[in-house]
């Protein structure tokens, strides 16, 4: 996951907000919100996927595949992992505190 590809995501989706002629509806804030997450849990995914991947290769014995690479990619996938374990306690926390509120 690289800062400089995650800061043009997030000025394009500034871009995109401040572009935005209407309100949204519930429904495609909704959606748009689903999507999101959606990708960033496939992004995840990817990650553990590379770091087994690399894990795998050098294990076996690839020469093309050093230890610090290894070390690196299952780093970044941890990172990855806790940060989206932190959205989602912070996600449940929300839903838990909005259903708590008097109507």
């Amino acid at each position: 996951m690289k800062v400089n590809g995650l800061q043009a995501e997030m000025q394009a989706m500034k871009l995109e907000a401040s572009n935005a002629s209407r309100p949204a509806t519930g429904q495609q804030v909704s959606a748009d919100f689903g999507a999101m997450l959606g990708d960033a849990i496939k992004g995840v995914n990817q990650l553990q996927s590379q770091s087994s991947e690399l894990a795998t290769r050098f294990d076996q014995g690839d020469r093309s595949v050093s230890l610090s690479d290894v070390m690196i990619a299952r780093n970044k996938s941890s990172v990855a992992f806790e940060a989206t374990v932190q959205v989602r306690n912070k996600m449940v926390e929300a839903y838990k505190e909005l259903m708590n509120m008097p109507v």
